[in-house]
């Protein structure tokens, strides 16, 4: 992927045109925030393309991001939206996937910025685009996975959700197999007030007691550690509420992503999580990951594979 020079700090509205949104290139080029003319705002750090923040007009935050965060390139983000890519588990597709680590490289590679976009004559929304390519990888990476694909990851801010959206392809000769999630971490005011529905009926394997199979009844609430991979009978479209205190806080409708993770690592897994700060964090977060991870998608030459996300408020 071409890494273009001289790229403009900012890229501002344009005279004689209603109120655009402004999109801001900061941080030593690191970062990427975009703001529409209402006051919503959404923050991007180039390192795994990573969505730090999302505000609505009023400022209120909906992501957690972790105090302890590394933001400077040096590791994966732990809050936000981390891109996971090519693989959920660390070894999970024996020998394709053993020397990759936990979640895949995407969160931990540098992506290029590719611009902004909007809908034609609406300044309610913005659009940034994100690549990354086998080209632009570390040679660490290279050798873990000597697959080449183009990563197309696109952030679309509007006055009432976010959509994440995230297409793959094989721009190679082998075909490959991959997992991808978009690790979202929602702030919330109590966990134990919190409840999700839109998974009533809904099968699930259960990371905290090998991997178990079970069913899941009614609406997740929480109450200790929670690490569950569900697929909603309903599909991708059926939708995800996240409600607290009984009321409705966001609804989550996915796009050609069967699978969503929940977490929440309560008091000792964020104990013993060196970047999860503070320690007592896990009272105001919750994990809600739509992805494909219960399989394994196959990409032969030339094929894409799409899959999105939308939060509306």
């Amino acid at each position: 992927m071409v890494e273009r020079r001289n790229k403009p700090s900012a890229l501002a509205t344009t005279p004689g045109l209603p109120p655009q949104a402004t999109v801001t290139i900061s941080h030593d080029n690191s970062r990427v925030t975009a703001e529409l003319p209402t006051g919503e705002t959404v923050v991007v750090l180039l390192h795994g393309a990573t969505v730090l923040s999302w505000k609505d007009a009023a400022g209120d935050e909906k992501l957690w991001l972790s105090e302890g965060a590394k933001l400077d390139g040096t590791k994966a983000v732990r809050g936000g939206i981390p891109l996971v890519f090519p693989v959920f588990g660390a070894g999970s597709n024996g020998e394709a996937t053993k020397s990759l680590p936990q979640h895949g490289f995407a969160r931990n590679s540098r992506w290029e910025f590719l611009g902004k976009s909007t809908s034609e004559g609406d300044s309610s929304n913005v659009k940034l685009d994100f690549g990354l390519s086998s080209e632009s990888l570390s040679d660490e990476y290279k050798k873990a996975w000597p697959y080449s694909f183009g990563l197309l990851y696109s952030v679309t801010l509007d006055r009432d959700s976010l959509k994440t959206n995230i297409v793959i392809t094989n721009d190679g000769d082998e075909p490959f197999e991959f997992q991808t999630l978009l690790h979202t971490y929602f702030r919330v005011k109590d966990i134990t007030k919190v409840s999700l529905d839109g998974f009533d009926s809904s099968p699930y394997v259960d990371q905290l007691e090998a991997n178990a199979t079970k069913k899941q009844s009614g609406s997740i609430t929480f109450s200790s550690e929670y690490d569950s991979v569900y697929t909603p009978p309903g599909g991708p479209k059926q939708p995800i509420i996240l409600k607290e205190d009984g009321n409705q806080r966001l609804r989550i409708v996915r796009d050609n992503l069967d699978d969503v993770v929940v977490w929440n690592p309560h008091i000792a897994k964020a104990a013993g999580l060196g970047d999860f700060e503070p320690k007592d964090g896990w009272k105001n977060m919750v994990c809600i990951e739509a992805g494909s991870v219960s399989g394994w998608q196959k990409l032969d030459k030339g094929d894409a594979f799409e899959g999105a996300q939308t939060i509306h408020l």
